[in-house]
């Protein structure tokens, strides 16, 4: 009896446009899920941290602030980042680093409609010495404080894309606020 084996493809991640993006749908409350990467080095700082909560507000002038409550052991540590939308390409600006490339994807890749996907993408800081310096991961995030299959859908299609590395918070404690 002879077996075919069928070789399915990796599935895709959807880009959504920062330019046509329903900033209502996306402005409030995320929950930080996983992060994936090929290397360790871009998802270690993660590793210390029991749980995140992010808050995405609407400034003017198509910026939007983001506001991280994590929580590291007994501490909540809070820290906010600025993103300007930038009409003329698909990504977010980090304010001062306008190096870093940022994209928002559907949660699609994780088969969540309450999920999105922010990309951050860094070139070394000297192209001759290699990639020691980079970034290059993705982060789940989830309207839900609870976990569910999406992770482990995230995870199975991150490494499909040869994207190994992955580190997903223990959220063992009461989350910042």
């Amino acid at each position: 009896m002879r077996h075919e084996t069928t070789i399915v493809p990796c599935l895709e991640p959807e880009m959504l446009s920062v330019n046509a993006i329903d900033r209502q749908k996306h402005l409030g409350t995320w929950y930080f899920k996983a992060a994936v990467s090929h290397r360790e080095a871009d998802i270690q700082k993660f590793r210390v941290l029991d749980n995140i909560v992010f808050t995405m507000e609407e400034r003017a002038n198509d910026t939007l602030l983001l506001t991280g409550h994590m929580r590291m052991g007994d501490n909540c540590i809070k820290q906010t980042w600025t993103y300007h939308i930038n009409l003329e390409s698909n990504d977010l600006e980090l304010e001062g680093r306008p190096q870093r490339k940022n994209l928002l994807w559907s949660g699609k890749w994780a088969e969540c409609s309450e999920c999105i996907i922010f990309q951050e993408i860094e070139p070394p800081l000297d192209k001759e010495k290699g990639t020691e310096d980079s970034l290059h991961r993705h982060m789940l995030y989830s309207r839900s404080s609870n976990s569910s299959d999406m992770v482990a859908i995230f995870l199975k299609n991150a490494a499909c894309h040869n994207m190994q590395a992955n580190v997903t918070p223990r959220q063992e404690k009461e989350f910042c606020t």
